[in-house]
């Protein structure tokens, strides 16, 4: 046998079933009666009223059968409800969708079906009515109109019971509304006579329900309103529209025992089909809880509005001890006292005190003001313990006397013979700590539980006030702590500026002389030592380089620490740089037996830095990897671009370093447990290296393992800017005609310093050297010869060496000779701030006798000077 298939509004069908709400309903008299008139007319044995949902075939009625339902893949309606027509099957025999249905060649042997179909409301196919025989039979046209009469009575029924239900369903809600309601409801005839109240109603007005039912809704209304609902009944049937239809208002009700009580009534009317109105319907809503709650807003809303105004004009408040008369008068307010104060507890050796702060209260007598005035300058304070206002202060009590006796009125209040009626004293702690108390007397009010639980808010503001004004002093304190603090760091700061140039004045200058004196002894062509002497001025010179490295390296550190260091931030070609700083540390690397190894970047590759000290992170990290390596070793310099950033790396093959002290890497003087090795140096180097990489907004880190060397990284960022434009070297200036070419003038007051010079410049062949001790000699032996270039120290007795440069600079005569300052001042500040004054270069002490010669010679009208 086929299995049927479904048809193809299936979904929608299925819910229109489910939508009559039928399926599986007990049996009805209507439809068996119905379909009990089926069989006789058609003189059938079976007539089935079917509903085919999901699964099965559902029998509603079905007289002459004994099941309720069919498996829907048997069912003969199923192919009816497919056809969306009327099915007649003579003979189930000769019919191949039924001739092996289990229905057919079973019970109840069947052979004949005549199936119509039907349909709800929307034309959906929902079943059958049906008729089954097991014997063969035809069926004609006037009895297929007779069967699609009583289908159609069948859709009928089906219509009937889906009102009924929705009646059911209506009748339910609409008991649940109105007796199971936190609403009263009312039905009123057009008369005004109750026709039905709840039970919320009932209660809400003290009422039983036959008291009511048939009376005039004004027996509920007080006497003078009995004839504003009557009038409002009639307004609304003779064609007004009383505002309160629909939208309700706020109106009291008599209480059976007599007094009122305020609700909110809402009526509607309710009309019939012809659209008149048959009875009105009244919905009371009980505001009593409404109404405490908004006197107790109200309420809140005065003490709130006391705390925001004492919090918010707190400044205000406080000058002149404002605050203070505020919050006691506030106090007074809100309870209706007509005594109220508020003091602070200063905590004594064995006892507590009190300063009273404010205190309010009727005229007192003379002697009774005085006293208070004490108490208010503070002059004087409380410290009975045992009064009632003791008991507050002394003791933390909560202290609430409803009838204050004569004695104690007497003996434990200082405001004189005043009567007192009631008393209320409150403690104020701070994170368990008594720092206050208030106080009120002859309120109008029972003073309870219920009162001091309502005050907390103006407790916990009393709080804030208190420790607040207390901070007040502290705080005036703190400014004044922190302007001297801040005159104190400035002027540390002015002094370490001071500090650091004095240090790089005093000590750049005797290193002038040893360094100086050294480089004259080693390359002095005219007397050339011999190999001892050679080896005796090389390690003067290495030490003295060496102490001028440690010196340049603590100043370095000191000025990074003051915020001091001044950078110049530029665009910088890696390749460039490479090849300066390995070219600078190759000849120190072969001596060592190192192999250093420059991998070039790309010439394009550029970072965004200060030249001169990305230089010095790289000489610092190269000279560490070939120091501290092991020998034969190798060293490695790479550059890489990651986004937005270069990874500049440097590898060794040294011993490594544990990971767990990476951190003591960069921490100034640690030099990790080699104080005591070959290797010199003052653990400051990597120190600075990470300052200088972070000042130039870039990282620095280490990768290494004992035994495998080390990996120090530094990164910088980008730089997508184009090449910065170098200013043209201005156009040497004309010497006068007068000025001698080859004749030098060096203005020098230390007579060492003057000796160095006097020995580089007998190396110099044509060149004449004369020497001053100070600015005014020099200016005065110009008179008479013009040199053509004045190198000159900036610290000079008298007149200073920038003042000298001033007169030349403003001296026609003089405007074009060349000036070099020549200064143990070495910070990069003291650099720029000689260029910017106009010498035409500045150089440092020690001197370098090559960059002096170099600098010198060009301005002097030679050739630069090469080493031999």
């Amino acid at each position: 046998m086929p299995a049927p298939s479904s048809p193809d509004n299936e979904p929608q069908r299925l819910a229109a079933v489910h939508a009559l709400r039928v399926l599986d309903t007990p049996a009805e008299a209507a439809f068996d009666r119905l379909t009990q008139l089926a069989r006789e007319l058609f003189d059938v044995p079976i007539a089935i009223i079917s509903l085919v949902d999901e699964h099965r075939q559902w029998f509603k009625s079905h007289p002459g059968f004994d099941i309720t339902q069919t498996e829907r893949d048997t069912s003969f309606c199923v192919h009816t409800i497919i056809a969306d027509a009327p099915l007649i099957v003579s003979d189930a025999h000769l019919d191949p969708r039924f001739v092996d249905n289990p229905l057919v060649h079973g019970e109840p042997y069947l052979r004949f079906y005549a199936g119509y179909p039907l349909r709800s409301d929307d034309r959906f196919v929902l079943g059958t009515l049906c008729l089954l025989d097991s014997r063969s039979r035809d069926f004609g046209e006037q009895e297929l109109r007779l069967l699609k009469g009583l289908a159609g009575q069948v859709e009928e029924l089906f219509r009937l019971h889906a009102i009924r239900h929705d009646l059911a369903e209506t009748t339910r809600r609409y008991d649940a509304l109105f007796h199971g309601s936190a609403t009263g409801i009312l039905r009123i005839d057009r008369n005004g006579l109750i026709l039905s109240i709840n039970a919320f109603a009932l209660t809400l007005l003290g009422y039983s329900q036959d008291e009511v039912m048939g009376q005039n809704v004004a027996m509920l209304a007080p006497s003078e309103s009995h004839h504003l609902l009557n009038n409002f009944i009639t307004r609304f049937l003779g064609g007004g529209d009383p505002q309160e239809m629909g939208r309700g208002c706020e109106v009291e009700v008599q209480h059976k025992a007599g007094h009122r009580v305020t609700v909110h009534l809402a009526v509607n009317a309710i009309k019939d089909e012809s659209d008149q109105v048959t009875e009105f319907i009244g919905l009371i809503t009980d505001l009593s809880q409404v109404q405490a709650a908004n006197r107790r807003t109200r309420k809140e809303q005065s003490l709130l509005k006391v705390l925001h105004q004492g919090i918010t004009d707190y400044q205000a408040l406080m000058s002149g001890e404002r605050l203070w008369t505020f919050l006691t008068e506030a106090l007074s307010e809100l309870t209706d006292s007509e005594y109220a104060l508020i003091g602070e507890v200063l905590p004594g050796d064995t006892s507590n005190a009190l300063k009273l702060n404010a205190i309010k209260g009727p005229l007192w007598s003379p002697e009774s003001r005085h006293h208070i005035e004490q108490l208010l300058s503070g002059d004087r304070v409380l410290k009975n313990p045992d009064s009632l206002l003791g008991r507050v202060f002394a003791r933390g009590e909560v202290v609430i006397d409803n009838d204050v006796n004569e004695y104690t009125q007497r003996s434990e209040f200082p405001l004189g013979q005043v009567q007192f009626d009631n008393y209320l004293g409150v403690p104020i702690f701070s994170r368990g700590q008594l720092i206050g108390m208030f106080a009120i007397a002859n309120s109008r009010q029972q003073l309870d539980q219920h009162l001091l639980d309502w005050l907390q808010p103006f407790t916990d503001t009393c709080v804030l006030l208190i420790n607040l004004y207390r901070q007040m002093a502290e705080r005036e304190q703190v400014m004044q702590d922190l302007a001297n603090t801040r005159d104190q760091a400035e002027r540390a700061n002015q002094a370490k500026s001071e500090f650091l140039s004095s240090m790089s004045h005093e000590l750049r200058t005797p290193l002038n002389a040893i360094l100086g004196f050294a480089q004259v002894l080693g390359h002095n062509p005219r007397a050339p030592l011999n190999d001892k002497q050679k080896r005796q001025v090389n390690q003067i010179e290495k030490s003295g380089h060496h102490l001028l490295s440690l010196i340049n390296d603590v100043l370095d550190l000191a000025k990074i620490e003051a915020s001091q260091l001044s950078l110049s931030i530029e665009a910088i070609a890696l390749n460039s740089l490479f090849e300066d700083a390995c070219s600078t540390l190759e000849a120190n690397a072969g001596a060592a037996g190192i192999t250093l190894t420059c991998t070039l970047p790309d010439s394009d590759l550029k970072v965004s830095a200060d030249y001169t000290r990305t230089k010095q992170i790289l000489l610092n990290l190269l000279s560490n990897a070939i120091k501290y390596n092991v020998a034969n070793g190798r060293v490695d310099i790479l550059a890489q671009r990651q986004k937005d950033v270069v990874r500049i790396s440097v590898s060794d093959t040294g011993p490594g370093v544990e990971t767990s002290r990476f951190s003591e890497l960069f921490e100034p003087f640690n030099r990790l447990d080699a104080e005591g090795s070959h290797v010199e140096g003052t653990g400051i180097g990597l120190s600075i290296t990470r300052k200088l990489v972070e000042r130039m907004h870039g990282e620095i880190g280490v990768d290494s393992q004992p035994g495998h060397g080390s990996t120090f990284w530094f990164t910088l960022p980008v730089s997508t800017s184009p090449d910065a434009e170098r200013p043209a070297g201005s156009e040497q200036r004309r010497l006068p005609e007068t000025a001698n070419q080859q004749t030098l003038l060096y203005i020098e007051d230390n007579p060492a310093n003057q000796h160095l010079m006097e020995d580089i410049v007998d190396a110099m062949e044509g060149v004449t050297l004369r020497t001053a001790s100070s600015a005014e000699i020099g200016l005065e032996m110009m008179r008479y010869a013009i040199p053509a270039v004045v190198v000159m120290d900036l610290h000079l007795p008298g007149m200073s060496g920038y003042e000298a440069l001033a007169k030349l600079r403003d001296t026609p005569i003089y405007r074009d000779v060349r000036v070099i300052a020549l200064s143990a001042n070495a910070l990069p500040s003291d650099i720029k701030k000689g260029l910017r004054a106009g010498f035409d270069a500045y150089l440092t002490k020690p001197i370098d006798i090559k960059q002096f010669t170099d600098t010198l010679n060009p301005l002097l009208g030679a050739p630069t000077r090469q080493e031999p």
